[in-house]
């Protein structure tokens, strides 16, 4: 599974992690054997927020499909908007650490811009950063003017990363954002990598294009979309999955790396599309 440095943490993260959004409405035991079989091929990202399933997802799926392996894990929680005061920011983050039964988070987000000052939400990221509670903190569904913000606010170095919507059908960071960000030295985390419709998208000519270069490759098509959207080394992945198969088919596009052809070829078949204000999200 490839490594790669996670923005300005100096900690090495792997390409391919383990999304954990809309867990709650999978069943439980399936859930916790798909993230241990995530986990058992190197997939220690591990992603989730106090949004899903309100605290249920933390508690009762990824606080028990962690144990034992805490300290193997790079692990991510969020805090939503509407608790993103300096106050509400630590407090939702000691409710999130005592649903995921630790002591401390890698990187702690917030979930999407809202209405509270930001300033005061960074106030409270740095509080916790200071008291070991988390280690670093970055945002998520932000664009470049928001970072640009965030960034004024907290100063170079601080950002860790900005999580954001992207897969073949939906490239639209690519305009700004993902500039924005790799010249920052801010990672990029993409999530719902596979999209919300059939996959792949694109009809026939799109599925030809991913299956000619995964047969190439001796790889799935999945495989195939994921090392694409992980081809920089500012990016990083976190498909959800909630079987233990799929999970594993996943964590081969870890160590998968497609070259200049497969990259123009998928680049033609899925086309970036124009530029529009702000950032996709579901």
């Amino acid at each position: 599974m490839d490594r790669r440095p996670f923005g300005p943490t100096g900690v090495s993260v792997v390409r391919i992690g383990l999304g954990t959004w809309q867990m709650e409405g999978d069943d439980r035991k399936s859930c916790i054997e798909a993230l241990h079989a995530g986990l058992d091929a190197g997939m220690t990202h591990v992603d989730t927020a106090e949004l899903y399933g309100s605290g249920r997802v933390e508690e009762l799926i990824v606080a028990d499909a962690i144990e034992g392996r805490r300290d193997a894990l790079f692990l991510v929680s969020k805090v939503m908007p509407s608790h993103a005061t300096k106050r509400g920011t630590i407090a939702a983050c000691e409710k999130s650490l005592k649903r995921l039964r630790t002591d401390r988070l890698d990187c702690y987000l917030l979930h999407w811009p809202g209405s509270h000052a930001l300033e005061d939400t960074i106030d409270g990221f740095e509080a916790l950063r200071e008291a070991g509670k988390i280690r670093a903190w970055g945002v998520s569904n932000f664009d470049e003017e928001e970072l640009a913000h965030a960034l004024d606010i907290a100063g170079p170095g601080k950002i860790a990363c900005n999580q954001v919507l992207y897969h073949l059908a939906e490239r639209a960071i690519e305009h700004a954002v993902l500039p924005f960000c790799e010249q920052h030295g801010i990672a990029v985390v993409g999530y719902t990598p596979f999209g919300t419709s059939a996959f792949p998208p694109g009809g026939s000519a799109g599925n030809q294009t991913l299956k000619s270069i995964a047969d190439k490759h001796g790889a799935s098509v999945r495989q195939v979309a994921l090392a694409f959207l992980t081809r920089r080394p500012s990016l990083f992945g976190i498909p959800k999955s909630a079987q233990a198969a799929h999970t594993r088919d996943n964590a081969g596009a870890g160590s998968l790396a497609l070259d200049a052809a497969d990259e123009a070829a998928i680049d033609a078949a899925f086309p970036l599309g124009r530029r529009r204000r702000g950032v996709p999200t579901l």
